[in-house]
C-alpha cells in the first residue's frame, strides 16, 4: 500500500529509508514544541494549550504535505513569525492574542488565494533577491535580540539603551553553555543538536534549582483555551491591516524559499520533468489556516527538512513519519512545561546565527541594492518589529532606484508593497 501510494521505487527509496529520514527531520525541528509555547505564552495564551496546538499544527501540516504533495518536507509553526506575533502584534501594538490569531487566519486565506491564482509566483518573482535575503537575515537579528534578552545577556540600560547583563548569574551561564553545546554538536553533524542542547540545559536547570521538574509523560492537556479562539472581526481593525500584510509577505518568502530549496536538493524539481510544486505550495498555505484555528502562529515549511533529504527521504512517507512523531509528542507535556527560558534562548540564538548567512546573497557592490537590504535587516531588531524592517526596506529600495534613474529595476510587485507601507505610515501609525 505504501509503495503504491507514495511511489517509493519510482523515487528510488524504501520504507526503511523514509522512516529514518522522517525521524532525522523530526529530531532537527522538534525544538519548536518547546520554543513555540515559551514565546506565545508571553501574550497571555495558555502555555499547555499552545503546546498541544503546536504539536497538532505540525502533525496536520506535515500530513497534508505528505498526502497532497508527496514531498518529504516537515511543517510546523515558523520561527520569526511567532516572535512577530508575540512581541510586535501583541506586545508592542497592544492587540489581543485572539485578534492576532484572527490576523493569521486572514493571512492564511489570502495566502491560499494567492497560491491558487498564481499571484504568489508573480509576487516572488517581483521581489529583489537582495531584499529577500535581507528579510531572512533581519528576522535572524530579531530572534537574536529576543534570545539575548531572554537569557539575561542583554538588558535595558537608560544611558546606552541596551547593555550587558550579569554574566555571573546562573541563568545567563546556562544559556551560554547551551549555545556552545548546540553549535558544537551541529558543527560535528550530530542529528538533533538543537533539541539535545535544550534538554541538556533543562536538566542542568533542574539540578541548579532554576526550574522545577514536572515529569515527562502524561495525557495531553486541553486545547480548549486556544481552539477556535481567534477574533476575525477584531483582526479587521484598521490597525491590523499592515500586520496581515507582513504575515502574508513573510509567509510567501519564507515558505516558498524553503520549499524550492529543499525540493531542489531532493531533485524533486528538475527541468523537463513534471513536479508537484503547485500541490506543495497549496499544502503549506492551507496549513496556516488550520494552525490559526488550533491556536498557534503561522505554520510553514521547515528548512530542517533538508536533513531528512540528506538521509535519503524522497517522498511524502518521510513527512507522514514526521506527522506521527509530532502526534506522539502530545504525551510529553510535563517535560515541555519544565523547560525554562534559559534553555530555549540558546536555541533561538543559534537559529538566528543560521539565518544571518542569507546576507552573503546581497549584491553589496550595487549601493541601490545593498543599502535597502542593510536597512531592512537593521530596522527589525532596532525597532523591535519585523513589520518596520520590511517597510523601511521596500520603501528605501523604490526611492533609491527612482532617484538614480533605475526605474526598470522596480518590479510592480515591489512598488505595490512599498506604496502599501507608505499608506500604513501615513494613516495607520501606532
Amino acid at each position: 500500500m505504501l509503495e503504491r501510494f507514495f511511489r517509493l521505487a519510482e523515487n528510488g527509496t524504501t520504507v526503511r529509508t523514509e522512516v529514518i529520514a522522517g525521524l532525522t527531520t523530526f529530531l532537527t525541528m522538534s525544538y519548536i514544541i518547546f520554543v513555540n509555547p515559551e514565546i506565545l505564552s508571553s501574550t497571555g495564551m495558555d502555555r499547555s494549550s499552545v503546546f498541544v496546538a503546536t504539536c497538532l499544527a505540525a502533525a496536520l501540516g506535515s500530513a497534508v504535505m505528505a498526502l497532497l504533495a508527496n514531498w518529504p518536507i516537515g511543517m510546523a509553526p515558523g520561527m520569526g513569525l511567532n516572535a512577530f506575533f508575540a512581541f510586535t502584534v501583541v506586545g508592542a501594538l497592544g492587540f489581543s492574542w485572539q485578534q492576532a490569531l484572527g490576523a493569521v487566519f486572514i493571512s492564511g486565506i489570502i495566502f491560499v488565494l494567492l497560491t491558487v491564482t498564481g499571484v504568489r509566483s508573480w509576487l516572488i518573482a517581483g521581489i529583489p533577491q537582495s531584499l529577500r535575503s535581507a528579510i531572512a537575515a533581519g528576522i535572524g537579528l530579531f530572534l537574536g535580540i529576543i534570545a539575548l534578552k531572554n537569557a539575561g545577556i542583554v538588558v535595558d540600560n537608560p544611558a546606552t539603551l541596551v547593555g550587558l547583563g550579569d554574566l555571573r548569574g546562573t541563568g545567563p551561564l546556562l544559556a551560554i553553555a547551551g549555545f556552545f553545546v548546540i553549535a558544537a554538536l551541529d558543527a560535528l553533524r550530530v542529528k538533533g543538536s538543537i533539541l539535545i542542547g535544550i534538554l541538556a540545559v533543562t536538566v542542568l536547570s533542574w539540578i541548579t534549582g532554576v526550574s522545577a521538574f514536572n515529569g515527562v509523560v502524561a495525557m495531553p492537556p486541553s486545547i480548549s483555551p486556544t481552539f477556535l479562539q481567534l477574533d476575525i472581526a477584531g483582526a479587521l481593525h484598521g490597525g491590523l491591516v499592515h500586520v496581515i500584510l507582513v504575515f502574508v509577505l513573510v509567509e510567501v518568502f519564507d515558505a516558498t524559499g524553503t520549499l524550492i530549496g529543499v525540493a531542489k536538493r531532493a531533485r524533486l524539481i528538475e527541468k523537463g520533468k513534471p513536479n508537484r510544486l503547485g500541490r506543495a505550495l497549496l499544502a503549506d498555505s492551507t496549513a496556516i489556516v488550520a494552525g490559526s484555528l488550533l491556536g498557534t502562529s503561522s505554520t510553514t515549511a521547515y528548512v530542517e527538512s533538508a536533513s531528512g533529504v540528506q538521509a535519503g527521504g524522497r517522498t511524502g512517507l518521510t513527512a507522514l513519519v514526521i506527522s506521527a512523531l509530532f502526534l506522539a509528542s502530545l504525551f510529553i507535556s510535563p517535560l515541555a512545561g519544565s523547560v525554562p527560558t534559559y534553555a530555549t534562548a540558546p536555541a533561538l540564538l543559534y537559529v538566528a546565527c543560521l539565518m544571518m548567512r542569507e546576507l552573503v546573497e546581497v549584491e553589496w557592490e550595487e549601493l541601490t541594492e545593498a543599502a535597502p537590504a542593510a536597512i531592512t535587516a537593521l530596522a527589525m531588531p532596532f525597532t523591535y518589529s519585523i513589520a518596520n524592517g520590511l517597510a523601511f526596506g521596500f520603501i528605501s529600495y523604490v526611492v533609491l532606484k527612482a532617484l538614480t534613474g533605475k526605474w526598470r529595476d522596480i518590479h510592480p510587485a515591489t512598488l505595490i508593497v512599498a506604496v502599501l507601507f507608505i499608506i500604513r505610515f501615513a494613516f495607520f501609525a501606532e
